[in-house]
Formats: C-alpha cells, structure tokens, sequence
C-alpha cells in the first residue's frame, strides 16, 4: 500500500490524512464543488473533483470515486465514516478493481448491515439481543407484533443506522401512524424499505465496546464508550471509560465484543454497540464495520492510534498488542459541535466568519473547517470535534468547560452554548445518565 484515496470529506478525511502521512503513505482527497476550499482539499498530496454538491452525484457516486483512484494510481480506498463506508457493493467494486479496501470484508459488512441478520447472528453467537421481529411485513403485522413484545416499541430500517430509520411508538395508533413515513425514510435514504420492531427500553443507556482483529483470529477490546447523550437518537456527547457501568458487567460486555466479533469473523476496527437496561442487563444492538466518528475518545485513553492500526490490519499484520497489554488510561470526552440552531436543531450553513478552537493541555481538536469556510447544507452539519482528555473525570469536567467557553465560532448558529448546559446538568456531571438526559435537559 503507497496510494491512500478518502472517500470522504471534513474532519474524518484530514485525521485519515495526518495518519497516513505518519507512515508515509500518498493520500488522494475526493471533493464536491461545495468543498473545493476545505481544508482536507489542500492537505491531501492529490485532490480530484468528483461531482455536485449532493451526495448522490459525489460523495455516493461509486463510479466518480473509482475513476479518481485509477486516475492518481491509488492502490487503496479508506471509507472513513457515513457515506460509503458501509456499502458492501462499494466494498466489493474496490476489490473488483484490485484496490484494497481499508475495511472489514463485504460478506461481514453486508451482513451486519442488515440488521435483523445481524439479529439472527448475535442471538447464534449466544449474544444478548433486544426482544424484537424479523423483517415485517405490513402494518398489521407490526402492529401485532407489537402487542407481542408490549409498547412502547422501536420501529427500526433494516438496512439503517443512526437516527434516520428509528421512530419510537407508545401504543398501536402512533405505530400505525408512522409505519408509512418510517418505510418511506428507509427507503430514501437506504435504498431498502424493510422495517422491524425492538422493544423501546426507557431510561436505557447507549454504550458501545470498540474491538480490533486480525486475519490470524486474534480479537482484542479497546474498553467502551458512553454514547448516552443524544439528540434525535445521534450522538452529541461520548465519554470513555463508562462513568456508571459496574465492574462486572463491565467484563459482560467485553466478553460479549470480542465473540460477536469472533462469530463473524471480523477483521479491522470495528464497533459493537450495546443498549444497557435500568437493571445494567444489555443487549446487542448493531455492529458498525467502520471507523466511528468517537473513536479520538479510545485513543485518548490507550494512546492507540486506531487509523494507523486499520492500516496495519489490511495489510495483514498481526495485532501489535494483546490484551493484556491494552490499558486504559484517566478519561477523555468528546464533544460535537454542530452547525445547528441550539434550541431547534435546525442546520446552520452559512459562512464562517471565525473559528478559532481552544487549545492547551489535554485539548485535541478534530476540525474540518477553518475561518473563511462556508459550511454547506448538503452534509451532515459537525464541523469539529472537541475531545479533552485528563486524569479524572472530574478534571475532564473542568477542562471541558472552559474549552467550550473558549471555542469562538461567528458566522453561524452552533450548538456550544447546549454542550455547555449540558456540562451543568446534574444528572451528567453526577455520571448516572441515560438517552432521555437531552429531552429533560432541554424540555423537548
């Protein structure tokens, strides 16, 4: 591997780039007219015009970023995260090409991709899964399904993720309600309108174990991740380790990790994610075949360096550490700052006019932008990354503060001024939080 291509963009395409540089490797950027000045564009030692601004005729266009491999000479396609990054057909087309895919193997991202496969294999591996359905049928099935596994309950993509394919109902008639729109969604934006049911567990915990394997079978946990906090079932907020998982099922859920990773047969970075009951019992909810956008927390605590480690793994190198030699070390946050109306949650594009991140100890700031920089509304609305590392949580907590405090953002609306109430809230800083904590936080 010489030739790395990132079909990505943003913040999670410069820190692919940093990584590779660190090893000596050529990068290739890919880019839409909207993001022809970011600062991933320059960075990168080649950078190739893919399209228009919407993602469909860009960053999803499979044709448009394999013509740019073959026409720098790149021999590799790193996905980063969202996009492409967990298309199996993509997946498979890279190989086709005689590229190498910086990923897992299509036949595991396809089967993890389909979540109630993915159902099935867990529950085979002898993982804890939600109580939930196959693929459904029709509303009225949902519907009596649903009086089987009791309300409320979550309406879930098959072949989704994040908070776009899921819609919580509390009785038959909001279920009936937003089958239509959920399909349509999944649909949309999934290419696959098949839904299922899971139970909706209240007061739940969204925790997730990140695990690293190699072609020699060797499957090793790098500890969990607290992803609690959360607007509109996305991620606002991760912290590592767990403020408020009990030792013992600590261990549990480890365990867990590295036999869904070793039931398929997994190889690369990967993540496995959990959702933890009132009474600390959890079950399996997804397995992401991906770099996740949390992963600078994990790193903070084991000082790994989980791209470099995904470039080593598809190379076919052993695992450089056993588990025993992993450590976690103090705690680590990590904050996202969206450009996003702090109140509604409505996207802010528009033009940035200043943006100047905090520094001192203990401060990393992943970013995608810099002043000058229009934030467009065709992708996701984070522009960076805050992640403060310390020896405490408790040191964390007082650092946090003051770097959002310091992280000056004019030109558009941010969320800064909610992660920072949210740095007061009781039930946060106390550590025993669950995924409601924004909906109380911010009465919505």
């Amino acid at each position: 591997m010489q030739k790395v291509l990132i079909a990505n963009r943003g913040e999670i395409a410069c820190r692919i780039i940093r990584s590779c540089k660190s090893r000596g490797l050529k990068t290739v950027a890919v880019y839409s007219e909207a993001d022809r000045e970011l600062p991933y564009v320059s960075l990168a030692d080649e950078a190739v015009l893919i399209g228009p601004p919407p993602v469909a005729k860009s960053y999803l266009n499979m044709e448009a970023i394999l013509e740019a491999a073959s026409r720098t000479g790149a021999d590799s396609i790193h996905p980063g995260y969202g996009f492409l990054s967990e298309n199996a057909v993509f997946a498979q087309k890279v190989i086709d090409r005689g590229l190498i895919w910086i990923g897992p193997e299509p036949g595991v991202i396809a089967r993890m991709g389909d979540k109630v496969t993915a159902r099935r294999t867990m529950m085979e591996a002898g993982v804890p899964v939600v109580p939930g359905t196959d693929g459904l049928g029709s509303i009225e099935e949902a519907v009596r399904e649903a009086g089987k596994i009791g309300f409320p309950v979550m309406l879930k993509a098959s072949a989704g993720g994040g908070g776009i394919g899921m819609q919580v109902s509390r009785d038959a008639l909001e279920l009936e309600k937003t089958f239509p729109s959920t399909q349509s969604r999944a649909k949309a934006y999934f290419g696959d309108e098949t839904l299922f049911l899971e139970k909706w567990i209240e007061r739940s915990r969204h925790v997730e174990v990140q695990i690293a394997a190699d072609s020699a079978g060797n499957v090793i946990h790098l500890f969990e991740r607290e992803c609690s906090v959360q607007r509109r079932n996305q991620k606002v907020i991760e912290e590592s380790l767990s403020p408020s998982i009990q030792p013992e099922t600590r261990v549990r859920l480890y365990e867990a990790a590295v036999r869904a990773a070793k039931a398929v047969r997994y190889t690369g970075v990967g993540t496995v994610e959990f959702l933890l009951g009132p009474d600390d019992e959890f079950y399996f909810l997804e397995m992401n075949t991906r770099l996740q956008v949390e992963h600078p927390v994990t790193e903070s605590i084991t000082g790994l360096d989980l791209v470099d480690l995904q470039l080593s793994l598809v190379e076919g190198e052993h695992l450089p550490v056993t588990q025993e030699q992993v450590q976690a070390s103090g705690h680590a946050m990590e904050f996202r700052i969206y450009a996003e109306d702090p109140v509604t949650f409505m996207p802010s594009p528009g033009r940035l006019t200043k943006f100047h991140p905090p520094q001192g100890e203990g401060i990393r700031i992943d970013a995608g932008v810099e002043t000058g920089n229009t934030v467009s509304p065709f992708y996701d609305p984070m522009i960076a990354k805050c992640i403060v590392s310390g020896f405490s949580r408790k040191e964390v907590l007082e650092r946090s503060r003051q770097a959002l405090k310091d992280f000056q953002v004019e030109g558009i609306k941010t969320n800064l001024p909610l992660l920072l109430e949210l740095l007061e809230h009781p039930e946060f800083v106390s550590g025993h939080y669950s995924t409601q904590i924004l909906n109380k936080s911010t009465n919505k």
